[in-house]
């Protein structure tokens, strides 16, 4: 089967690079506007798409505060393992002592530089702590108070759609990875919950790409997940190489996808560097 890509127009090719420059503050619209398009070439290029949905599922152990029964030989009770049962546990701020180094006079019990009793800690030294409010230990956070715990196995599930792609080479001095950034024209499409690789495609890379990307993943999904559904699409992306002439020299852009986004090699109006891709 082969596939072409669809015309362009030299007033679409013109449009697009309008549009590009309006995007960029360093570069001038008047060379747009008044370039001479010289040869519109007509290119394309393949990509290849393999997508396996997996699940895996993962059992584990888990904990929560016991405040209630569970079905009987379903959860295991004990005590919290960081209170050791007894639902609070030793403040981190005073180290269970319930008071703290006074800020004010930093211990000294008098206030610095006027030598008078600091009357922020009644010239003690130190004042009650505000993380516990003075009593030394606070609710524990793992179990909230309720001295026990709950265990049980939770049953983890994760749906992962992963994704193999590959561009299939195209020989132009446009950069790949533009390409992926794009849409093109679904040229085939195969789904079911295994797919098998794609045989005798005009594009060799294409075949070698779809045998690759399947036994990748049947590798790394089949044995630690569970493969749900694949699918595997080719999309043949337009890409158009524009020759033109402005001011008596001879230049060159890219217009690729189907969005007509535009790849500028050397634009004749520029007033400081900047990006050259949309």
């Amino acid at each position: 089967m082969q596939h072409s890509v669809p015309p362009m127009s030299e007033a679409v090719a013109r449009q697009a690079l309008l549009r590009f420059v309006a995007s960029r503050c360093c570069y001038g619209s008047r060379a747009a506007g008044e370039l001479a398009i010289q040869r519109l070439r007509q290119l394309g290029t393949y990509r290849y798409r393999l997508e396996t949905f997996s699940e895996s599922r993962l059992s584990e152990w888990a904990f929560e505060p016991f405040t209630s029964c569970r079905v009987p030989h379903s959860a295991l009770v004990k005590d919290c393992h960081r209170c050791h049962g007894h639902g609070r546990s030793k403040c981190g701020v005073c180290h269970g002592a319930g008071r703290t180094r006074c800020v004010t006079c930093k211990g000294s019990r008098q206030r610095l530089k006027q030598q008078k009793r600091c009357q922020l800690c009644s010239g003690t030294g130190r004042k009650r702590c505000n993380t516990c409010s003075g009593r030394g230990s606070k609710t524990c956070a793992t179990c909230q108070g309720e001295k026990k715990l709950q265990h049980f196995k939770q049953l983890v599930i994760t749906w992962k759609n992963n994704v193999f792609e590959f561009v299939s080479e195209h020989h132009l001095n446009i950069p790949g990875e533009l390409l992926s950034k794009v849409s093109g024209e679904n040229i085939f499409k195969d789904e079911n919950v295994v797919v098998y690789p794609i045989i005798d495609f005009p594009e060799p890379e294409i075949s070698l790409a779809s045998q690759r990307a399947i036994a990748e993943h049947s590798a790394a999904f089949a044995t630690s997940s569970r493969i749900l559904r694949q699918r595997q699409t080719i999309e043949l992306i337009p890409i158009t190489e524009v020759h033109y002439q402005y001011s008596g020299k001879t230049y060159l852009y890219y217009i690729y996808g189907l969005e007509n986004k535009v790849y500028v090699l050397d634009y004749p109006e520029r007033c400081c560097c900047g990006c050259t891709i949309i």
